[in-house]
């Protein structure tokens, strides 16, 4: 049973980081890259980042570059998201997700087979 499994999510004040994990397990995924994605209620889910096979290729959507970095230790099956100077916008929940697609740089939802369930994040102001 494939599974990819968030962690690190909870309350942080503005300006506050956060580091969120995503363990997999069932599958290597380190031939496949590796996406976050996050929802707020009411809202489509929408691209954070994204990062190719080794780790050496990364992308970010404009709202969170310079603040959120993606990374992965392929050893561990496991991908990274630190999230510095968090706003409340960023407040969401937030999904690891690993695509099979033989690429990498994919932003839409539909492009990505295994989804974690999610890990709350929460930003006051």
């Amino acid at each position: 049973q494939v599974q990819l499994v968030e962690s690190g999510g909870g309350l942080v004040q503005a300006g506050g980081s956060l580091r969120l994990s995503c363990a997999a397990s069932g599958r290597t995924f380190s031939s496949d890259a590796m996406g976050w994605f996050r929802q707020a209620p009411g809202k489509e889910r929408e691209f954070v980042a994204t990062i190719n096979w080794s780790g050496g290729n990364t992308y970010y959507a404009d709202s969170v570059k310079g603040r959120f970095t993606i990374s992965r230790d392929n050893a561990k099956n496991t991908v990274y998201l630190q999230m510095n100077s968090l706003k409340p916008e960023d407040t969401a929940v937030y999904y690891c997700a690993a695509s099979l697609k033989y690429g990498w740089g994919y932003v839409r939802p539909g492009e990505y087979d295994y989804w974690g369930q999610g890990t709350q994040v929460t930003v006051s102001s």
